[in-house]
């Protein structure tokens, strides 16, 4: 039921590894099993934040149940990884919590 999108500017020949890595992480950090957790990432080189084209990346990150006062954690930790593995700093980058309720949410042909 996680799922951790992310949009960037920053083109990326091998995502594997940082797929992998984020898919890891959101799992670590919401307790959640890694069989449910899905990360998308998409390139889009029409991108404009602060009136520049420099690297920059939107995330978000969907989860029932998601822990509202981890939010900083969250951030921190998803900055970090967005940072090392796309080189675009946390002052470029926004992120969107989102915490939909269990009947907004399918899976499976029903909802949680």
């Amino acid at each position: 039921m996680p799922l951790l999108k992310i949009e960037t500017n920053v083109e990326v020949t091998d995502p594997n590894e940082m797929l992998a890595e984020l898919s890891s992480a959101t799992a670590t950090l919401l307790g959640k099993p890694e069989n449910y957790v899905m990360v998308t990432m998409r390139h889009n080189p029409e991108m404009l934040f602060a009136g520049t084209t420099a690297p920059l990346a939107y995330i978000e990150l969907k989860s029932l149940g998601l822990p509202e006062e981890r939010t900083a954690e969250f951030s921190a930790t998803l900055c970090d990884l967005v940072t090392r593995h796309l080189d675009v700093p946390a002052a470029r980058t926004y992120i969107e919590f989102s915490n939909p309720a269990r009947h907004m949410w399918g899976w499976n042909s029903t909802t949680f």
